[in-house]
Formats: structure tokens, C-alpha cells, sequence
């Protein structure tokens, strides 16, 4: 839906642009420049001001209810990936995050010099480490 609303937008935006420039303003706009003085009813016939008016006013229209359209579909999207993500609390004390530390007991051949795990595991930091 988004997608749709957003391409008749698009469009609604090109026609709105020509038919404002294709209208002859003070300065004669660029409908002067195909045909001088009565350019707009030279080249689109006799009743071109009123298409141009009409043809104005509705791609306007459309053009507001297309931008508020969006405007309120996009309000109503997630505005973030972090308020996407679900976290689990964490409930009971113990299960908190406990800050811990590797030990390991190394072995060290005399004559090769190459260390050898005898021992590893995981302790909590004493609070002199924290």
C-alpha cells in the first residue's frame, strides 16, 4: 500500500510541476515560449486556461491527500530497529550478568619451552578485582 500511494505521489508531483510551468503567468511562463503572445491557446486550443486550471486543481488535491496519506502511514511504522528488538528482563537477582575471568593452569616443558594447558575454568571476580 505504502509502495502504491508513494508511486501515484511521484506522479501526481511530475503533472503538478508541468502543468504550473506550461501556464501563462506574468512573465508569459514557458507556455510564451512555444508560440509568442497567445501561446497556451495557440497549442492546446481555445479552452486551454480552463483544462490547466482544472488539470492544476486535481493534481494538487491529489498531491495533498497522497502526502498526508504517507505522512500517516509512515507515523505509524516503528521508528527505530532498537524499538523493534524484544529484550527479556531479567527477573531473579542471580541471573544478572556476573563479571568473571579465565584461570588457567599452564605446564611448561623444560627442554622445549611450549606451554600445555593442564586446567581451565571460569571464577567470578573478587570485589578487590572489580
Amino acid at each position: 500500500m505504502y509502495a502504491f500511494i508513494l508511486i501515484i505521489h511521484i506522479i501526481a508531483s511530475f503533472i503538478l510541476v508541468a502543468v504550473i510551468l506550461l501556464q501563462a503567468g506574468r512573465g508569459g511562463g514557458l507556455a510564451q515560449t512555444f508560440g509568442g503572445g497567445g501561446g497556451a491557446s495557440t497549442i492546446f486550443g481555445q479552452k486551454a486556461s480552463v483544462f490547466l486550471t482544472r488539470a492544476t486543481t486535481v493534481s494538487a488535491v491529489l498531491f495533498l491527500c497522497t502526502s498526508l496519506s504517507l505522512a500517516i502511514i509512515s507515523s505509524r511504522k516503528a521508528k527505530s530497529l532498537m524499538e523493534r528488538i524484544k529484550v527479556a528482563p531479567v527477573t531473579k537477582p542471580e541471573q544478572a550478568a556476573v563479571p568473571t575471568k579465565t584461570v588457567r593452569k599452564i605446564k611448561v616443558h623444560p627442554e622445549t619451552g611450549e606451554e600445555e594447558v593442564i586446567e581451565e575454568k571460569v571464577v567470578p571476580l573478587t570485589e578487590e578485582e572489580k
